[in-house]
């Protein structure tokens, strides 16, 4: 599509603003030779100066556009890259970077809740999209753009890169071949030390357009220090660590144990605790995955050892991770590989990775070659990640309080469950947190089947509509999500 038709199609979604035309200097071809792929990083946070880095030093790829709604990041990128004699076209509105024909690929790494507009955008505007993970912001945002995918053909890639980490590969090959068995069940972790976001008053950030940068998300002011990577834990703009980081250990850990769709059913047990801030979201949790072979658990804990360390705990050796469980042995590891041990508890084979070097040149691959079944993390994945953990949100925030016998109960004959809670109300405590005064969260069990929630086993009586609308989102007016 190009950009004429994309402006008429598009108009209503962006509520007119594409009518005013740039100079017709603005819109000439980019420079280069023939058959470079033409790539635009929309979000130059931490990954989106990640994202300049790799993609601008990948053979056959020109980085032609950068986007930031901060002009003052967008500044700080636009110098740097003049030291290296690059000068791309820089703007702080992404929908001048998709109004343009000579854009071939975009990489979206803003926050989470402009993850599936843009990408949809994008679609729209015949761009291949590399969208961060989580994929997007709610489940019915990664059914929409699934649909948008498909609908225009557009090659996209999720940021669960991982899946491109040749240690990993090589490691989900080797068990395929069942050397130790069926995979019986899988532990998550994800001990990351967080601080305190703060609290102040409400307050609207200047010198930006904030309106943009709140897009489908509420217009509401701030009540933390920071406006950037803070938004993690706020619910109209993140989705909390499950998403944030634990999806990157689940993926792999759903990757090698076979199960290729959502959790049958899910609930999460947890809580925001030790801090009083402007944050929303949990920073210690346990998630409870049924799949219809192999039970998961995700474990994410923001809090040190003990109040005044800086330290984490670890499980089996690791701090950020998955432990897969097999009949005759089991998997441990992520970042770098990971090692296999049998029962006993002895080393059998060591896979050394390289956290997934090749992803963004996976994606240039089948950018080229148009076939998707090329692409090492491919959306409906990436969206079957984002999912579960949103279904965890989901629980979590339909939870009531609940005594720690109450969550023992909860958790049942899940395997490993009893151990992974105890361990955790430890922590907890070892962190000057009374359970007994600040308890834990204690969610529903949420039923998810054929693309919709079903049932919420445990929650108050209007729990199932909380949670349908939690699923859908509520985007606000001009940023309607197409499809949804």
């Amino acid at each position: 599509m190009h950009r004429r038709s994309f402006l008429k199609r598009a108009g209503v979604a962006f509520g007119g603003t594409l009518a005013a035309v740039l100079a017709p200097s603005v819109w000439s071809a980019v420079p280069g030779a023939n058959g470079d792929i033409r790539v635009a990083i929309i979000g130059l946070g931490n990954k989106g100066k990640q994202h300049i880095e790799v993609f601008s030093q990948l053979p056959g790829v020109r980085l032609v556009a950068i986007c930031d709604v901060d002009p003052k990041r967008l500044a700080e990128q636009v110098e740097k890259l003049k030291g290296r004699n690059l000068q791309p076209i820089a703007v702080t509105d992404a929908r001048r970077i998709l109004e343009r024909d000579d854009i071939d690929a975009v990489v979206v790494s803003a926050p989470n809740h402009w993850h599936a507009l843009f990408g949809i955008w994008a679609c729209q505007a015949g761009k291949d999209v590399y969208v961060e993970k989580p994929i997007s912001h709610t489940i019915a945002e990664g059914e929409a753009l699934l649909k948008a995918a498909k609908k225009h053909q557009r090659i996209m890639q999720s940021g669960t890169q991982y899946r491109s980490d040749v240690g990993l590969r090589a490691a989900a090959a080797w068990l395929g071949e069942g050397p130790i068995g069926r995979p019986k069940w899988g532990h998550v972790v994800w001990f990351e030390r967080r601080d305190t976001i703060g609290r102040v008053a409400p307050y609207t950030p200047r010198g930006l357009d904030y309106d943009l940068y709140c897009g489908p998300s509420a217009l509401a002011p701030l009540t933390r220090t920071n406006l950037h990577y803070d938004w993690h834990w706020v619910w109209s703009t993140g989705n909390g660590d499950l998403a944030n980081s634990g999806i990157h250990a689940f993926d792999v850990c759903r990757w090698f144990a076979g199960e290729p769709g959502f959790p049958r059913r899910t609930r999460t047990i947890g809580g925001r605790f030790a801090w009083d801030d402007a944050g929303q979201t949990p920073n210690t949790s346990l998630t409870l995955l049924e799949f219809p072979r192999v039970p998961m658990m995700i474990e994410i804990r923001n809090l040190p050892q003990q109040a005044g360390l800086r330290a984490m705990d670890t499980h089996l050796g690791i701090r950020e991770g998955i432990a897969l469980h097999f009949e005759g042995g089991r998997f441990v590891g992520l970042r770098g590989g990971g090692v296999i041990y049998d029962n006993d508890g002895k080393r059998v084979r060591d896979f050394a990775g390289d956290g997934g070097a090749g992803h963004a040149a996976n994606f240039i691959k089948a950018v080229r070659s148009r076939r998707a079944e090329e692409l090492q993390a491919p959306l409906a994945e990436g969206h079957a990640s984002s999912s579960a953990c949103e279904l965890g949100n989901i629980s979590w925030r339909l939870g009531r309080a609940a005594t720690v016998a109450e969550c023992r109960e909860a958790v049942g004959a899940h395997p490993g469950a009893a151990e992974a809670l105890a361990a955790l109300e430890k922590n907890v405590v070892a962190n000057d947190v009374s359970l007994e005064r600040q308890p834990f969260a204690l969610g529903p069990s949420i039923e998810y089947r054929d693309s919709r929630i079903q049932s919420v086993t445990g929650g108050k009586r209007d729990a199932l509509d909380r949670a349908r609308a939690l699923a859908r989102g509520a985007p606000r007016k001009p940023y309607e999500i197409p499809y949804l």
